[in-house]
């Protein structure tokens, strides 16, 4: 059973989200609900898929009416079934419907990314190989975004650029620096820190290897080409890197990927392609 813990930062994160769709007012609610009525209401998963944000939700709700009643059903994580009820509210009429849509939208893209990541995780499932996210996220949403990608069942890669080393392809040009270089740079002036290369052929895969890197990062490299690359550097190290594929990875060729021997696979679809989560909130 997976929580979100809804601290400081995700607190000011919601509470902007709630300015920012009630303006100056739900000036609809204001007109029609004129006393503090008590309704119950279920939110419901329309379509079969993975629950992530619900205690976002709750949050939500209590943020416009501590006396509202939150029971959920389900937790984030849950495989959930089509019609099923992932949570029931009782409580004031005007809290519920003023921040039903805010509510709604965390738990639909969160449970969409969720959903799509444990498409992924699904078609590797036998194979010895994670499924990571990336950086490829809309802005001021990311702890909710990788929180949901946990509850689909896969890895957060670095949550931002100060987490890990990532050498790319554009690091070396603009400094106009090889592989080797640039990895000397970095092991002098930062200690203890993991540093990953992305490659985009064999030869730099072996720089990298020599340079004695932690992570190699195949980038848009041909299943055959990583292959070679892995089964030739295990053989002549007894502690070889890890490896990590990326570009272009779709559920239709993931497990191509996997089968390669890599340990990791990013996929930015996760968090810039996903379909948001079917959910409705009823009021009974």
């Amino acid at each position: 059973m997976r929580a979100l813990k809804i601290d400081k930062n995700l607190k000011q994160i919601i509470v902007n989200a709630l300015k920012e769709d009630i303006g100056s007012g739900d000036i609809t609610t204001q007109l029609l609900i004129t006393s503090q009525e008590k309704h119950k209401a279920e939110i419901i998963f329309k379509k079969p898929g993975v629950l992530s944000g619900i205690d976002t939700a709750f949050f939500i709700f209590k943020q416009l009416g501590q006396s509202i009643e939150f029971e959920k059903i389900k937790n984030d994580g849950d495989e959930i079934d089509k019609d099923e009820v992932i949570a029931r509210i009782n409580g004031d009429i005007s809290a519920i419907l003023t921040g039903e849509r805010v509510a709604l939208n965390f738990l639909q893209i969160m449970s969409g990314i969720a959903g799509m990541t444990k498409q992924f995780v699904d078609k590797v499932k036998d194979l010895k190989v994670d499924i990571l996210d990336t950086r490829k996220i809309v802005p001021g949403l990311r702890p909710f975004v990788k929180y949901a990608v946990l509850c689909g069942g896969g890895v957060n890669h670095r949550y931002n650029l100060s987490d890990q080393i990532l050498i790319k392809e554009n690091h070396l040009k603009a400094v106009d620096s090889s592989i080797k270089k640039s990895v000397d740079i970095i092991k002098k002036n930062k200690k203890d820190i993991l540093i990953e290369v992305e490659v985009e052929n064999n030869k730099q895969a072996f720089e990298a290897l020599k340079a004695g890197v932690d992570i190699i990062l195949f980038d848009n490299m041909s299943c055959k080409d990583m292959s070679f690359c892995i089964k030739k550097i295990k053989s002549s190290t007894s502690k070889p890197p890890k490896f990590e594929a990326s570009g272009n990875v779709k559920l239709e060729n993931v497990r191509e990927i996997a089968q390669s021997g890599v340990d990791r696979i990013s996929v930015g679809a996760l968090t810039h392609s996903y379909i948001a989560a079917d959910i409705s909130l009823i009021i009974r």
